[in-house]
């Protein structure tokens, strides 16, 4: 775990050329879909947050990316999660297949909406 980092660069410059672009575009997918949500490390890898709580983590490896969605972002989308392998509350997509950023659009999208219904103040 990379806990010296202080930003999503220092981050995503750790890693081979071919890994940190797979990472770059996990990051502007998520920013895409959650342009309001805070960027920082957390637990040695990049983290996001909407209302100040998490929203999505993910993680470079040598033979995939970690994707992290809470169980609830895993729980919602278990059909479309169910060809990889997975943790509770995460999901290895392999750098040796494309990675779903469709599906990370949609995980986020999910997440985005419910931190939203949970602790925004109505």
């Amino acid at each position: 775990m990379k806990t010296d980092l202080k930003s999503v660069d220092e981050y995503i410059a750790t890693f081979p050329k071919d890994i940190q672009s797979l990472l770059e575009n996990v990051r502007k997918t998520i920013i895409k879909k959650a342009p309001e949500a805070v960027e920082s490390i957390s637990y040695g890898m990049p983290a996001y947050k909407t209302h100040g709580k998490p929203l999505v983590y993910f993680a470079g490896y040598k033979k995939h990316i970690g994707f992290y969605a809470t169980p609830t972002g895993h729980t919602e989308f278990a059909n479309e999660l169910s060809n990889y392998k997975q943790g509770k509350g995460s999901v290895q997509f392999p750098v040796s297949h494309p990675i779903p950023y469709w599906l990370i659009e949609q995980i986020v999208v999910f997440r985005v909406k419910e931190n939203e219904m949970k602790y925004s103040k109505h």
